[in-house]
């Protein structure tokens, strides 16, 4: 019986809406532990996922049979909930709207794995803006300036 065989790496870059920075170092394990168990259970396979305070990166191998936009609005949704549930923060919590994806092929995968890993001291460096609007570049993504995250200058 033939089957689908596939190879899709994709990462996942989505933010706190209005960029507040409200993910917290003392839960963000908890959290990313919660959104890899959201991706596992819809039988996606978690590769990397890290972030800073206010936006996160997930590195993901998918089956072509999963829907990406439907994957990242549960993944939102559903941690979006949780932190809310375990009241993480005092302050309101949500995803801001939209997401960024961006596919790699298998000899890129440890260069990006160690790029997500290593966020924090990016981000030390570089803005998140800056950061996203490399990845629009350098993956000649077109866009307009007012589909983009809001951005904090």
């Amino acid at each position: 019986m033939p089957g689908t065989f596939s190879q899709i790496y994709i990462q996942i870059i989505f933010a706190v809406k209005n960029r507040n920075g409200l993910i917290s170092s003392k839960w963000e394990k908890e959290l990313y532990k919660y959104i890899t168990g959201i991706i596992q259970n819809k039988n996606q396979k978690m590769i990397a996922i890290n972030g800073t305070k206010d936006h996160i990166h997930i590195l993901i191998g998918m089956k072509p049979s999963c829907c990406l936009s439907d994957l990242v609005r549960e993944i939102k949704k559903a941690s979006n909930l949780f932190i809310k549930e375990k009241k993480f923060t005092n302050f309101k919590f949500e995803w801001q709207e939209g997401f960024g994806a961006f596919s790699y092929n298998q000899s890129a995968l440890t260069e990006i794995v160690k790029y997500i890993e290593n966020q924090k001291i990016h981000h030390k460096k570089n803005s998140f803006k800056d950061e996203y609007l490399g990845f629009l570049e350098k993956f000649n993504v077109e866009y307009k300036d007012e589909y983009l995250f809001n951005w904090l200058d």
